[in-house]
This record gives structure tokens, C-alpha cells and sequence, in this order.
């Protein structure tokens, strides 16, 4: 019997990002996380709809990133909503600074999953959307919508 990898099932999306923002670039990077933190995302148990990431002095961090204590953890939990590092190469960060400097940016995680066993985040720079732009996306849905409506009843 083959062995199925179950880690690639389990994918956490930030259902917002794409709502709220124009996505310009995406990157992949690693996460620190503690052990009862990994169990909780391997059950399903976290949500990245309000967070965001800050380049600081000593890294970037992913901040409002709720990850639900472990149900069988013990005294030694951690806690839901603390600061977590994000792991990228020195030229990454300093490319992305210098967007989110220059350019007014922000950088918005846009899902979280396990790749090899190991704990992923798919970052996005982002730049934020207008009122009429978010109408004008909703307008293209139903329009489209509504295309596939017509060819399917036209078969």
C-alpha cells in the first residue's frame, strides 16, 4: 500500500489577501515555531486572515497570526498570538524593504502549509485596494458568472 503523505492536505489561506490587495510578488519562507505550534497547525488549528508581516532589525516577523494552543499540550502551551520569525535570505529582505519603503507596500502572508515536514509561508507584497477597484473585481466575477451560465445552458 503506498504511503500517503498527509502534511500536504493541511493548508491554512488567507481568504482576505486577494480581496483587499493587488498581490505584486510572492516569496516562500520558513517559520520558527515551538512544538505544540506545529501539532496545532498540523490539526488545522490556525488563522493568517488579519496578519501581517514587519521587516525589523532582527528579522522579519509575522505578527496577528493566530495559532490555537494544543489541546494536549501541558503548562509549557504557547501562546496564540505571539510574534513569529520569518526565515529569508539577507538579499530577500533587503529587496523587499527597499519595496516596501519606496513604494508604500505591505507584505501580507497568503497561506501557510508543510512542505517535507516543514512549516511554510507563502508571503505576498502587496498594495492595497480602493473601493472602486474591489467593485470592479466583484463586477468581473458576476460577469463571468454569468458566461458560464449562458454556455452551460447553451450545450
Amino acid at each position: 500500500m503506498p504511503k500517503v503523505n498527509k502534511d500536504r492536505y493541511k493548508e491554512i489561506r488567507n481568504s482576505k489577501a486577494h480581496r483587499d490587495f493587488f498581490v505584486e510578488d510572492t516569496l516562500e519562507c520558513g517559520i520558527v515555531l515551538t512544538g505544540t505550534e506545529v501539532k496545532s497547525i498540523r490539526m488545522g488549528q490556525a488563522q493568517i486572515t488579519d496578519a501581517f508581516v514587519r521587516l525589523e532589525k532582527k528579522g522579519p516577523t509575522l505578527y496577528h497570526c493566530h495559532i490555537a494552543e494544543y489541546a494536549f499540550g501541558n503548562f509549557a502551551n504557547h501562546a496564540p498570538y505571539r510574534p513569529r520569525r520569518l526565515l529569508m535570505n539577507a538579499k530577500e529582505i533587503r529587496q523587499w524593504t527597499d519595496a516596501v519603503k519606496a513604494a508604500g507596500k505591505t507584505i501580507v502572508p497568503l497561506k501557510m502549509y508543510f512542505k517535507k515536514g516543514l512549516v511554510k509561508v507563502q508571503i505576498g507584497l502587496c498594495k492595497g485596494k480602493r473601493e472602486f477597484d474591489k467593485r470592479q473585481d466583484l463586477k468581473e466575477k458576476v460577469d463571468l458568472r454569468e458566461t458560464q451560465r449562458m454556455v452551460r445552458h447553451h450545450l
